[in-house]
């Protein structure tokens, strides 16, 4: 076996950081994407469409922006996440994106996780994403009732002002 060709993967795919099946089906649909990422203390979610060049983000939402609009609460947990669904939806809307597919990565999809709860803030405001009802957290989870209980301030006034105040935006 002399002089036998060896297919090197892509960096990419070597360093585990992207998934080119799922890549390509995505880009296929010809739909922009809702990225959903996390990480240990705040959620990302973008709009993002494929360009020759290199993938364009249109419009983007972070924990962090939670902050500025009064937000006291963790960054990561499910109400929050939920609300940066809501706004990275309304920033959707208002640049004109009604439809999009969810790009989980390589995240491992969890029925009522925290990427679950993005994607029901997207859908609660106007953004279309082809889902399935079962996977996202129930009213209770996204209202923060479970963590309230173990609070001594209210999550869910807090909720209910930020997402007041989004809906303005």
């Amino acid at each position: 076996m002399k002089n036998k060709r060896q297919v090197i993967p892509f960096r990419r795919k070597r360093s585990g950081k992207t998934n080119y099946k799922k890549r390509i089906a995505y880009l296929t649909s010809g739909l922009p994407r809702l990225v959903i990422r996390r990480s240990l203390k705040s959620m990302t979610a973008q709009i993002v469409v494929y360009e020759p060049q290199g993938d364009k983000v249109l419009v983007a939402a972070t924990s962090q922006e939670l902050k500025k609009l009064g937000w006291t609460g963790a960054g990561s947990n499910i109400p929050a996440s939920y609300l940066v669904g809501f706004l990275v939806g309304k920033k959707a809307i208002k640049a004109k994106v009604q439809k999009a597919i969810v790009d989980l990565g390589l995240y491992q999809p969890v029925k009522g996780s925290k990427i679950f709860g993005v994607l029901k803030g997207a859908v609660d405001a106007g953004l279309e994403v082809p889902h399935e009802a079962s996977v996202v957290p129930s009213a209770d989870r996204i209202q923060g009732k479970h963590i309230a209980a173990h609070r001594k301030t209210a999550t869910e006034k807090n909720f209910a002002d930020v997402l007041a105040k989004m809906k303005g935006i």
